[in-house]
This record gives C-alpha cells, sequence and structure tokens, in this order.
C-alpha cells in the first residue's frame, strides 16, 4: 500500500526530525487507527536508491493522517513522495 509524506510533525517553534506525517488515503480516524504498528519505508530517487525504515505511531487528526516515526530522519525532499506500507 503506498501512501504520500505531507510533512514533518512541528510545533510552533520546532521540528521533530524523524516524525513525519503521512496520507494513506483513510477518510477519518477510525480507519487510520487500524494502520498503528505497520512498518513503512521511504526509499530515495536518487541512483543509490537509500532506503529509510520507520514505523506509523498514531493516528493525527480527525481526517485520516498518521504519524510516523523512521530510524533516521528524512530529507527535507522527501515530503510529497511515496512511502511504502509493508
Amino acid at each position: 500500500m503506498k501512501g504520500k509524506v505531507i510533512q514533518f510533525r512541528r510545533g510552533r517553534h520546532t521540528i521533530q526530525e524523524r516524525h513525519f506525517l503521512l496520507d494513506f488515503g483513510s477518510k477519518n480516524r477510525e480507519e487510520a487507527s487500524k494502520l498503528v504498528g505497520k512498518e513503512v519505508e521511504w526509499t530515495s530517487s536518487g541512483k543509490e536508491k537509500k532506503k529509510i525504515k520507520g514505523k506509523i505511531s498514531s493516528a493525527h487528526g480527525n481526517k485520516g493522517l498518521v504519524r510516523a516515526i523512521f530510524e533516521r530522519g528524512l530529507p527535507g525532499q522527501a515530503i510529497t513522495t511515496e512511502v511504502e506500507m509493508k
């Protein structure tokens, strides 16, 4: 199942470097809550095809977004790119 990286998890003055908001097309919070605990993987588009793994930690808001915590922080270019759920 493919999803999309929406944004860093952030506050007014801080950014959580390893936390990202992802969209997998869920309609509401209940559907998004079913994805908690699943593994996700982001693959870079460069020659080396680096892979960074993460895990969905919780739902975010009421519109179906989820939070994921990655092993390492994703680069800024990862925003609006695809992630794959394992």
